[in-house]
């Protein structure tokens, strides 16, 4: 597959802008096994911070795609559970750098996890 297709490249440049499209390749029954149960999803989220840290992206940049990630859900997911609905909440009333410092908080969480 083309590198252009890709959120990350090997060089370490992000193409923020192609997550949502990244996301939607997730096949449906795939996607609904990582968001059903809370901690599924922070080890998905954590497996992929790691692959980010081990091609040498620095937390600015996850958290950039996390933002991504959480404004996509937020707009296209129903929360599965309780801590899905909580962070849609605080995302949906958040101003854009709170939006921002909580996407560096669930990096974390998820280095924490992994």
């Amino acid at each position: 597959m083309n590198e252009s297709n890709h959120v990350i490249h090997k060089d370490g440049q992000v193409a923020t802008e192609k997550v949502g499209k990244a996301i939607d390749k997730i096949a449906p029954e795939e996607r609904e096994q990582i968001l059903q149960n809370f901690n599924a999803f922070k080890e998905y989220l954590g497996k992929r911070i790691a692959m980010g840290e081990s091609i040498g992206l620095g937390e600015e940049q996850m958290a950039k795609i996390a933002e991504k990630v959480a404004d996509y859900l937020a707009a296209k997911e129903e929360p599965r559970n309780r801590e899905e609905k909580l962070l849609q909440e605080l995302w949906n009333v958040g101003k854009e750098e709170e939006r921002h410092m909580l996407a560096h908080m669930l990096v974390r969480l998820a280095q924490r996890t992994h």
